[in-house]
């Protein structure tokens, strides 16, 4: 129903402003009375073979919903219960921002792809902790959080500290971005020195309360293996949780369009299909070269339950969807929790 009918319909108006609408539905069918017990009836897989506990934390399913569509943290319960093992909002910053001009987003249906640059669009953290608070269900929150356009990267680890202190009380775990494409000069942040600077404080702010949460990295699938190398090692020195592999790439390979067509999109982060082995090959890279010893969050181009059991395969303890449910729907998460049912995945 949702490839045949309501996919085609939503896609007769542009990205985000549909983006809108669905948010704006989930949020207020969430509170119709049985409409969250239909759609949890619809979606929601629950068995025992699904549970993993990672970074401390026990997930019902492995199945997440990667940040960058649930910005504003305004529908993070009707997503749980549309069967996602976890929600991770934002990108946060401190303070509201509108993000880059528009049109911003673009559809590559050709090669069931989207192009993205948003720029950090966000209410800011205040705004965004005080709806986190109004949680309604058990579902599992991560906060993804980043710095504000006008930062400059000598004071970004003081936006992620308000970010991360803000957060603290009202999120299960933290991602660190430093690798989308679409804030200026933000990826300068993954070279080692800044990285290990911002790692080290967040690291300490955690360790001094008395029940510090997972921080996860999230990394670009641009880097080279020797730059994913320094991040293995900063991980393992800075002792956080894990890595989230990976953001959007701001290559352009695999293509279906032409090179005019591909200038005309313009810059951003690409997501969606192209990037599906491009993930899951900095995914293995990281599991074997860390023997396995750093839980990775495997995301990128999952489109398909094998998509899924691919990363899987390749070591991820869990996996995220991004485009994959704005292509597929959320029959994609139950299709692929019923799937790993069937593999007797754990």
């Amino acid at each position: 129903m949702y490839k045949k009918i309501i996919r085609p319909l939503l896609f007769k108006f542009s990205p985000e402003s549909i983006h809108h609408f669905i948010f704006f539905a989930l949020d207020t069918f969430g509170d119709i009375p049985g409409i969250s017990r239909l759609a949890k009836k619809t979606y929601a897989v629950k068995h025992q073979k699904l549970e993993r506990e990672v970074f401390g934390i026990k997930f019902p399913n492995p199945v997440g919903l990667a940040a960058g569509l649930d910005k504003n943290a305004d529908a993070f319960d009707m997503l749980g219960n549309l069967g996602f093992g976890f929600v991770e909002i934002g990108t946060v910053t401190p303070q509201p921002q509108a993000g880059n001009p528009k049109p911003r987003v673009f559809r590559l249906k050709k090669n069931k792809a989207l192009i993205n640059r948003m720029g950090f669009n966000n209410e800011g953290v205040e705004q965004i902790a005080r709806r986190l608070k109004k949680r309604k269900t058990n579902v599992i929150i991560g906060g993804n959080i980043g710095k504000n356009k006008l930062t400059l990267n000598s004071k970004a680890v003081e936006d992620y500290e308000i970010c991360f202190e803000t957060l603290f009380k009202v999120v299960d775990y933290f991602v660190v971005n430093v690798s989308s494409p679409n804030t200026p000069n933000l990826r300068e942040l993954q070279d080692k020195e800044p990285l290990t600077q911002l790692l080290n404080r967040l690291q300490e702010l955690n360790l001094a309360k008395k029940n510090p949460k997972p921080i996860l990295l999230k990394v670009a699938p641009d880097l080279t293996n020797e730059q994913i190398d320094d991040i293995i090692e900063i991980v393992q020195t800075t002792k956080i949780a894990g890595i989230v592999a990976t953001n959007t790439t701001i290559a352009r390979k695999n293509l279906e369009y032409t090179h005019n067509e591909i200038k005309q999109f313009g810059a951003g982060g690409l997501s969606g299909s192209p990037l599906t082995q491009r993930s899951t090959e900095i995914i293995r890279y990281i599991v074997e070269k860390s023997d396995d010893k750093i839980p990775v969050i495997g995301v990128g181009g999952i489109m398909t339950p094998e998509d899924a059991l691919e990363k899987l395969e390749a070591g991820a303890k869990l996996v995220q969807l991004y485009t994959g449910f704005i292509y597929e729907g959320p029959d994609l998460v139950r299709k692929i929790n019923d799937t790993l049912i069937e593999q007797n995945q754990k």
